[in-house]
């Protein structure tokens, strides 16, 4: 992992370093274009090591005859032609299943072409990656597909749906994805082409540029508050006050950086605060 190359804006290089995969504005920016992260996670979703992934696109927008959008994290095709729609929800109510509805139809409207034969339509999957638990039933991932009741078989419409656990940390592939969405560090990742695109954007002066301009981009539309900065100055504040709480303790430097996850220089800084 490299080092920093420049100097940025502090104030913008404190909020980067909170940044994880969970936080979908850089989800988004670590997986544009990214076919090879792309197929990691499918993979791994899967449990298939055959997946090919042939088109990444971010931040992709569709919207339906009444003039209702939405904005998708990230639609990825496969070798095959499924169509993959992987939506990052940090708030349980992002993730009702009229969401995944909604999304299944923005996305027939748009890839299906006029005149395609109903056997020709494409496999869809909707992906949402929640940040809880939100079935309650401590399952890794939960697959949902239409079934015909009365018979118990499935319904063949090609459209399916499937709620990642962000809670999950078990030992095995998924477990060990689920805690490098949460990890602020790429340095303590576990899969290489994850910590590398995070470590570009957060160390390499091309990927710290790309992150300064899309913070002040959503700043200038007024949107940083609830959607970049909000989230990041929140996690900024917890590790400032984690930081805090222990070296009124008196607790060892090393030990504070373990767990506030906040730079050697930062915590001498607060400890001044303190005298």
């Amino acid at each position: 992992m490299g080092l920093l190359e420049y100097d940025p804006p502090k104030r913008y290089l404190e909020l980067i370093e909170q940044f994880r995969l969970i936080d979908d504005t850089f989800f988004d920016v670590c997986f544009d274009g990214s076919n090879a992260c792309m197929q990691l996670l499918l993979r791994i979703f899967f449990a298939r090591d055959d997946i090919i992934v042939k088109e990444v696109v971010t931040q992709r927008s569709a919207q339906n005859l009444y003039g209702r959008s939405a904005r998708f994290d990230v639609i990825a095709v496969d070798s095959t032609g499924k169509i993959y729609n992987v939506e990052i929800q940090r708030a349980d109510e992002g993730a009702n299943p009229k969401r995944a509805r909604f999304n299944h139809s923005l996305i027939d409207s748009r890839e299906i072409n006029k005149g395609t034969k109903y056997k020709d339509f494409p496999e869809v999957w909707v992906i949402f990656i929640t940040e809880n638990d939100i079935f309650s039933k401590m399952c890794p991932i939960y697959h949902i597909d239409h079934i015909i009741r009365e018979v118990n078989q499935p319904f063949d419409d090609a459209a399916h749906t499937a709620y990642v656990n962000g809670a999950y940390r078990g030992t095995d592939a998924l477990g060990l994805l689920m805690q490098d969405f949460f990890c602020h560090d790429p340095a303590k990742m576990h899969y290489t082409e994850l910590a590398e695109r995070a470590d570009f954007f957060k160390h390499k002066k091309e990927g710290v540029n790309t992150m300064c301009k899309i913070m002040q981009t959503l700043h200038d539309e007024g949107r940083a508050e609830g959607r970049v900065e909000g989230r990041a100055e929140g996690q900024l504040e917890m590790a400032t006050n984690t930081a805090l709480d222990m070296l009124r303790a008196n607790e060892p430097i090393e030990k504070i950086i373990k767990y506030s996850r906040l730079s050697e220089e930062r915590i001498k800084e607060l400890a001044l605060q303190l005298h």
